[in-house]
C-alpha cells in the first residue's frame, strides 16, 4: 500500500503530516543547539574553576608543590581542564555534524515538498477549469434544447391553426428546425467536454496525483531515516568523546594513588628542620645564697647557616678562613672531568670573544679604507684609537686562549660531552678523579670543617636506576633507594649524595630524581 493508492483523496492530511515532519526536524535541531550550549557553558565554567584553583607559581606555591598531595591536586585540575576541552570539542561536533547538516537538509525538504504540493494544486486547478467548461456546455445544451422544444411546439400549433397561412407555417417549421440543429450542436459540444473531463479526471486521480503522493511518501520516509541518523549521531558524538574523558578520569584515579603521606612528612622535616635541640631546663637561681645567676645558652638564639650560604660569604670575603687559597685559575682544585669541562667552556668562551673582536677589527679597517678614499665621509685618524684597542684585545685574548688550551691539553684535551648522560643506557657514567671526591671537597672547603661536623642536605632524591660505584669517590645505589643531596650538579653530570647508612659519594645526575 502506498499513499497514491490509499490516500488519493486525502490531500489535506498528507500536507499536514509532511509539515509536522518538517517541524520535528526543526525542533530537534533547536534541541541539539541547546544541548551543545549546555556543554559549552559547563566546559567554560569548569575551565574557570580549574584556573581559579591552579597555583600561579609563587614561591609559596612552589614550596607546596614539593608535596605529593599538592602535586596530585594540580594534576587533577589539569585533567579536569582537559575534560572541559573534550566537552567543548563535543559541543562543536554537535553543531557542525548535526545542526548544520539537518538545517541544510531541512531547507532542501521544504523546497521539494513545496514543488510537489504546487504541482498537485496546479493539477486540481486544471481539473476544476475543465469541469467548469463542462458545466457551461451542459447549460448551453439544456437551454438550446428547451428553445428547440418551444420552437417545435410553436410550429405544430401554427400547423393546427386554421388562421395561419402557409408562409407562417413554413416559417415556424424552419425556425423549429434551426433551433433543433443548434441544440444538436450544443449536445455534441457537451458530449465532447464530458469525455474530455472524464479522461482528464481519470488521469489525475489514477496517475498524476498518485505519483506525486508516492513521491511525497518517499520524501517523508527519507526524512524519517535522516532524522533517525541524527538521533544516532548525537549518541555517537558523545560516545566518541567518552574515551578521552574516561582516560582523563583514569589519570585522576592514578594521581589519587600517587600521594605518599610518609614522603610528604619527611619532605616537610627535611625542608624545615633546624637541627637544634629543645631548650634545656632553666636552672634554679638561689638569690638567698648570693649565687650569681646562671646564664642559659638557648640554642634557638644560635644561628646556624647552611654550608652553601656560608661558602657564599667566604667567597665574597666574609668571616671565613683568611688563609684559605682562592680557587686556581686553571681549575686544578676540581676533579679531572669537572676541570676539563670548565677549561673547555673557558676555551669556547674565549674563541667567541676572539671572533667578535676579529670581526670588529675587520669592520674598522674597512671603514678606515673607505674614509681614506673619500675624506668627506669621515676622518681616518678618528678610528685609530678604536683600532688600537681592538688589536690589544685580540692579542690579550689570544694569549689567554693559548694558556687555557695548554691547560686543557694537560687535563686530557677532550671536552666533556653530556648529551648521552641523560639516557639510562649510558655506560661510561664514571668521572675520573685524580683524588677521591671526599678529599677534594675537604681540601677546598677546609674552613668549614672547623665549624660543622657534617654536611647539611640540600634536598632529597630517588634512585631511578641501579649504579655500581666502582671508582674512588663514587657510591653505589639501588633503584628506588632514597638519598640526601649534598652538592648539586656543577655542570659535569654528577651529584654528591649521602646514603641512609652514612655513605657519601658521587652518582650520575641522570640516574636520580630530585624532589
Amino acid at each position: 500500500m502506498d499513499w497514491g493508492t490509499a490516500l488519493w483523496d486525502q490531500h489535506d492530511v498528507i500536507e499536514k503530516h509532511t509539515q509536522s515532519g518538517l517541524d520535528l526536524i526543526d525542533r530537534y535541531v533547536k534541541f541539539v543547539k541547546e544541548r551543545a550550549e549546555i556543554e559549552q557553558n559547563y566546559a567554560k565554567q569548569l575551565k574557570a574553576l580549574c584556573k581559579k584553583f591552579t597555583r600561579r607559581g609563587s614561591k609559596e606555591d612552589q614550596d607546596m608543590n614539593r608535596f605529593s598531595n599538592h602535586q596530585a591536586f594540580q594534576e587533577l585540575l589539569c585533567e579536569l581542564n582537559e575534560c572541559a576541552t573534550q566537552r567543548e570539542s563535543m559541543a562543536e561536533n554537535m553543531n557542525v555534524n548535526i545542526c548544520m547538516e539537518l538545517n541544510k537538509y531541512l531547507q532542501e525538504l521544504k523546497l521539494e515538498r513545496k514543488s510537489y504540493l504546487n504541482e498537485v494544486k496546479k493539477i486540481q486547478q486544471n481539473l476544476e477549469t475543465s469541469y467548469k467548461q463542462l458545466e457551461t456546455s451542459k447549460k448551453r445544451f439544456e437551454k438550446e434544447w428547451k428553445e428547440a422544444e418551444k420552437a417545435n411546439l410553436q410550429a405544430e400549433k401554427a400547423e393546427q391553426d386554421p388562421a395561419s397561412t402557409k408562409a407562417d407555417v413554413d416559417k415556424a417549421r424552419i425556425h423549429a428546425r434551426q433551433r433543433l440543429d443548434h441544440s444538436d450542436e450544443c449536445k455534441n459540444d457537451y458530449a465532447v467536454h464530458l469525455q474530455k473531463y472524464n479522461n482528464e479526471q481519470n488521469r489525475v486521480y489514477h496517475t498524476e496525483i498518485p505519483n506525486i503522493f508516492n513521491k511525497l511518501q518517499q520524501m517523508e520516509e527519507g526524512r524519517i531515516r535522516k532524522l533517525a541518523e541524527g538521533y544516532g549521531l548525537l549518541a555517537d558524538t558523545e560516545r566518541n568523546t567518552l574515551p578521552s574523558i574516561s582516560q582523563s578520569l583514569e589519570k585522576i584515579s592514578i594521581y589519587s594513588s600517587s600521594t605518599y603521606e610518609k614522603q610528604d612528612s619527611l619532605s616537610l622535616i627535611e625542608q624545615y628542620k633546624s637541627g637544634l635541640a629543645p631548650p634545656a631546663d632553666v636552672e634554679f637561681e638561689d638569690y638567698s645564697q648570693g649565687i650569681r645567676p646562671a646564664v642559659v645558652d638557648n640554642p634557638h638564639h644560635m644561628p646556624k647557616v647552611r654550608i652553601k650560604q656560608l661558602f657564599k660569604k667566604n667567597k665574597q670575603g666574609g668571616t671565613g678562613d683568611k688563609n684559605m687559597a682562592p680557587p686556581s685559575e686553571d681549575f686544578s682544585h676540581l676533579p679531572s672531568d669537572q676541570r676539563k669541562k670548565r677549561l673547555q667552556e673557558k676555551v669556547d668562551e674565549l674563541n667567541k670573544e676572539l671572533q667578535k673582536e676579529t670581526d670588529r677589527s675587520e669592520g674598522l679597517n674597512k671603514m678606515r679604507r673607505v674614509y681614506e678614499q673619500n675624506n668627506q665621509l669621515g676622518d681616518p685618524a678618528s678610528l685609530e684609537p678604536q683600532i688600537n684597542e681592538t688589536t690589544h684585545n685580540i692579542n690579550r685574548l689570544r694569549g689567554e686562549l693559548s694558556r687555557y688550551q695548554a691547560w686543557l691539553g694537560e687535563a686530557g684535551g677532550v671536552s666533556v660531552q653530556n648529551s648521552n648522560q641523560t639516557s639510562p643506557h649510558y655506560v661510561h657514567a664514571s668521572p675520573s678523579f685524580q683524588s677521591p671526591p671526599k678529599l677534594v671537597y675537604s681540601q677546598f672547603h677546609s674552613s668549614f670543617d672547623e665549624d660543622f661536623d657534617e654536611d647539611v642536605p640540600l634536598a632529597q632524591c630517588l634512585a631511578l636506576y641501579d649504579f655500581n660505584g666502582a671508582r674512588e669517590g663514587e657510591v653505589s645505589m639501588q633503584v628506588g633507594e632514597r638519598l640526601s643531596v649534598l652538592d648539586e650538579d656543577m655542570g659535569d653530570g654528577w651529584v654528591r649524595v649521602k646514603k641512609t647508612n652514612g655513605g657519601i659519594g658521587y652518582v650520575p645526575a641522570s640516574y636520580i630524581q630530585i624532589n
